[in-house]
């Protein structure tokens, strides 16, 4: 349930919000001779900001959210953000009218002005790839993607999507927290501020990059903004010999645990307790006592979750872990399932670093440049889907694939595609989803979106809806301004629901 808030930041029933799970005395009990004790004494002592046992009360952060009215079809949501701007044209948005003009001059024959963002206007460029129809549903999938081509059934997809903007930075932030802006929070950010985490060991919203780097915007997109930044995104980097900082002692640092810890917690809490008589209450203390308690507790179960030596041979060979081309991103796509598995209850994969290369960002050739990159993604995202299916997790988990808009009808250097906000193409799969839905067209050179077009903040309102959230009635008051998720905008996408 969503937790309701008076002014006082206590609940409906008089008791406080989001208390600390564990007393400051319980919490130097139970962690014992961890390192992350020892680091939360350095950390708060370092600045100043401790407090007793007695100091353990209500965190209500910014904001009041509300209830919302409807019954959650989604527990959890995994998002495949496709970080570059997909070609919609190429992958999912089949256009005759491309073949029939390729290499004609564009002229869409309403008499509007016909620009490029980052060049000028090329001929008209057909995909150089074959589409075809796939599935009972019948939808138009690229041979670059027969995986996904194979389980299209299971997905619904939004086949009219526009963008405000056609630059990357702003349309992430779009993309990612409702507005063109940094500073605000992302989707993930607002969905663990409304609903809390469901497992304690594990952080609620987790962000899986990809290897190659950080995407456009790099940590804004998965910032938790105004809100609590407990509400961040947890970052872990899946690659690496430590996904985790500092999760493990370091070699050599063995004199940090045992006796030592066990007496460096001690004085934690006797500091802990001057300090609240001299400090009284403090807020934004207690968000930072629980972010290090969270740390602490992934000391125990991140290691499990991020060990995959316990999946089957199987499993393994289905998210394509057995082929460089797509272990990175299989990997990925694996850990984001056992990762909603213990109770995360967001989880952002991403494809591609920003920059000019090693992403969606094809400008220079679609031929050399798209194929990678499905290759990449297209068996893991497949693989994702068939797997939640299998272990009963597809009924109440929420798949999506975004992108942050589309690219141009015609081309850019030949056989590139430009940047176009005018119309690009997301889907969903899993809980609460319609399978084999289509909703909205573009116009027929796939340049604009024509008839029931859809928004980022719809994308944001239908979400949010699965989920149990009235995306109107999850409001935080900041510098003067009631903020939200959507904005002033959004309206669920009902005809995606089942």
């Amino acid at each position: 349930m969503m937790k309701t808030t008076d002014d006082q930041g206590r609940d409906g029933r008089g008791g406080p919000l989001r208390m600390a799970r564990w007393s400051r005395r319980a919490f130097v009990a139970r962690l014992g001779g961890g390192l992350g004790g020892v680091g939360l004494a350095s950390v708060l002592g370092a600045e100043g900001l401790m407090a007793s046992e007695a100091g353990t009360r209500a965190v209500a952060g910014v904001g009041r959210p509300m209830p919302a009215p409807t019954r959650p079809r989604v527990r959890r949501v995994i998002q495949l953000f496709m970080n570059g701007g997909a070609s919609q044209m190429d992958l999912f948005d089949y256009k005759p009218e491309l073949d029939r003009r390729a290499g004609q001059r564009f002229d869409p024959g309403s008499g509007a002005r016909v620009e490029a963002p980052t060049s000028e206007p090329g001929k008209v460029l057909k995909p150089p790839f074959p589409l075809r129809r796939r599935g009972a549903s019948g939808r138009w999938v690229s041979d670059l993607l027969p995986h996904l081509g194979g389980c299209v059934d299971e997905l619904a997809f939004l086949m009219a999507m526009q963008s405000r903007t056609n630059v990357h930075g702003p349309g992430s932030y779009l993309m990612n927290t409702g507005f063109l802006l940094p500073g605000f929070p992302c989707m993930g950010a607002w969905v663990g501020y409304a609903l809390g985490s469901e497992c304690d060991n594990l952080p609620g919203f987790v962000v899986l990059p990809d290897s190659k780097g950080l995407p456009y915007n790099a940590r804004g997109n998965f910032s938790a903004g105004f809100l609590p930044v407990t509400h961040q995104g947890t970052m872990i980097q899946a690659h690496l010999e430590r996904p985790v900082a500092d999760l493990a002692l370091p070699k050599g640092a063995g004199h940090l645990g045992g006796a030592a810890g066990e007496d460096a917690l001690g004085v934690l809490g006797t500091i802990n307790r001057m300090h609240l008589r001299q400090a009284g209450e403090d807020d934004r203390l207690e968000a930072r006592i629980e972010a290090y308690e969270l740390a602490a507790r992934m000391q125990l179960a991140a290691p499990e979750a991020l060990d995959l030596r316990s999946e089957t041979d199987a499993t393994r060979r289905l998210y394509g872990l057995d082929d460089p081309v797509t272990e990175d991103f299989g990997r990925r796509c694996l850990l984001a399932r056992r990762l909603v598995e213990r109770g995360v209850r967001f989880v952002q994969v991403w494809s591609g670093a920003g920059g000019p290369s090693n992403n969606w960002d094809n400008h220079k050739s679609i031929v050399k440049e798209l194929p990678p990159m499905c290759r990449a993604t297209d068996r893991p995202a497949a693989a994702l889907i068939r797997d939640l299916r299998a272990r009963g997790l597809l009924d109440d988990t929420l798949v999506l694939w975004n992108t942050e808009f589309g690219r141009m009808p015609f081309s850019q250097d030949g056989e590139g595609r430009d940047h176009n906000g005018g119309t690009f193409v997301g889907w969903m799969a899993g809980a609460g989803v319609r399978p084999g839905a289509a909703i909205g067209e573009s116009d027929p050179w796939g340049w604009k979106a024509e008839r029931d077009v859809t928004t980022p903040h719809d994308l944001h309102a239908t979400v949010l809806h699965l989920l149990g959230i009235d995306h109107e009635r999850l409001v935080v008051r900041h510098n003067g301004a009631n903020r939200r998720l959507t904005d002033v905008h959004g309206a669920v996408i009902r005809g995606l629901l089942a």
